[in-house]
């Protein structure tokens, strides 16, 4: 029997729990429901269409509504809609996913463990790090380091990693063993301007906190080669490749997490690319099924699979798993869509329009609420100020993201407005150029509707 939209937000009001958001908050709110969509668009249940700036979250890069992962999915659901991968079972779908994940990722990468998402992809990384030491006889290492404004997942201790207060809150993190250095953030640095001394101070901030915890003390380092859910900071070219080299020099393991940054968002597959940087392990997840379905992956060197394989005996288990690793159908879609970035070409198109996205960020720095605009690839924030001379944000009491928001949504497109006024931007690989200028079209629309806001003027320095 079909619901009534006001059923439905009654229902889910009473019953569904959202992912990071106030509950109260929530049932004040109610939910913007979706209907369908199509490549670059969506509509919700009022018939508005909207132009998807933003990508889901951070995840639909190939766009809406593409008939042949449907299919995919379809007919591996009719064949073999499950495979455990426990005793030694397996399916081709999850098997060939394997290989092409290590044909296309930095070189070195070349064992594969399946995940459900990004969060868990984190959590098994953290396992077998744990283990691997433990395995090559230095048990004390155990400490893990990652950047301020980081994220991680929300899982129970990837989110200590995480470094957004959200995500602390309430749930007694960080751990006794998580521990952050600062982000390399060059609109908000002291150094804004001069690339070496940014990359030069992390290498050092890195150094002095393995120093502080002791050298043998240390596992691995974690970053996002961009941090996505911090605001998408943007480091300098060479700053991955400098703290891959430092973690090499400190004898830690250096962790990537592209569960953003993959598949092409960047520009290259995966952003490690760009400056030929092998981490010892990498967390993948978003754009690996471009949200289709749940999967993630971590992908993990030879060294630390030997390291972990050679310390136990052949007859015992090395004990994670979960029961959907490597399951049939998300490996099937995840076939398709890798498929939909080579053979398609997806990955090209993203690569070509990435020159108008630049253009439409360059093009909203003169704005007044502006201070700043960065990206790489089609990942990329504006960051919005109340003086551009001092850098000074909104009072948090305008409560600007949530208006923002709101406007945007009038305007027909979505974007992601964290709470610190940025405005988050990584809209699917398929865009065309029409549609890209369309969404800065709509975004300089809603600024300067914000602007006729009376409050917003006034506190504009």
């Amino acid at each position: 029997m079909h619901q009534s939209n006001r059923s439905l937000l009654d229902i889910d009001r009473d019953h569904l729990i959202h992912p990071v958001t106030s509950f109260r908050g929530h049932e004040a709110h109610g939910a913007l429901l979706l209907e369908s969509g199509k490549g670059m668009w969506l509509k919700d249940r009022e018939g508005k269409e909207l132009l998807d700036a933003f990508a889901g979250l951070w995840c639909v890069n190939v766009g809406y509504g593409h008939d042949s992962i449907a299919e995919v999915a379809a007919e591996q659901m009719r064949r073999l809609p499950y495979a455990t991968g426990y005793f030694h079972f397996g399916s081709e779908p999850a098997v060939r996913l394997a290989q092409r994940l290590v044909d296309l990722s930095p070189e070195g990468l070349d064992h594969v463990y399946f995940t459900l998402g990004g969060s868990d992809a984190v959590d098994s990384a953290i396992r077998y790090i744990t283990h691997y030491y433990n395995a090559i006889g230095k048990p004390e290492k155990k400490q893990f380091i990652a950047l301020e404004r980081g994220y991680h997942g929300s899982s129970s201790t990837g989110a200590g990693l995480t470094a957004l207060a959200n995500f602390h809150r309430g749930f007694d993190l960080p751990l006794r063993w998580q521990h952050h250095i600062a982000s390399p953030y060059p609109y908000r640095s002291d150094l804004e301007g001069d690339d070496a001394a940014i990359i030069a101070r992390s290498v050092q901030d890195l150094k002095d906190k393995v120093a502080t915890l002791g050298a043998d003390t240390v596992a691995a380092f974690f970053c996002e080669p961009i941090q996505g859910s911090g605001g998408v900071i943007v480091p300098p070219v060479g700053w991955l490749k400098a703290m891959r080299e430092t973690c090499t020099q400190l004898d830690i393991l250096f962790v990537t997490d592209e569960v953003i940054t993959g598949f092409g968002r960047t520009g290259p597959m995966f952003a490690c690319e760009a400056e030929g940087v092998t981490p010892d392990l990498m967390t993948l997840a978003k754009g690996l099924t471009a949200g289709y379905v749940p999967m993630g992956a971590l992908l993990m060197s030879d060294k630390v699979y030997q390291g972990i394989a050679n310390g136990a005996a052949p007859d015992v288990a090395i004990g994670h798993g979960a029961t959907y690793s490597g399951h049939p159908v998300s490996a099937a879609v995840g076939l398709e869509v890798l498929r939909l970035y080579t053979d398609g070409g997806i990955l090209a198109n993203g690569q070509r329009v990435a020159a108008r996205f630049d253009a439409g960020l360059a093009g909203l720095v003169d704005h007044p609420m502006v201070g700043d605009t960065r990206g790489r690839g089609l990942l990329g924030a504006i960051e919005l100020v109340a003086d551009k001379g001092s850098k000074a944000r909104f009072d948090p009491g305008l409560k600007l993201a949530d208006r923002l928001f709101a406007k945007a949504y009038d305007n027909g497109v979505i974007f992601r407005a964290f709470a610190d006024n940025i405005i988050g931007l990584a809209p699917a690989l398929c865009a065309s150029d029409g549609e890209m200028d369309e969404i800065f079209a709509r975004i300089a629309k809603t600024l300067d509707d914000m602007l006729e806001e009376a409050d917003i003027r006034a506190a504009l320095g």
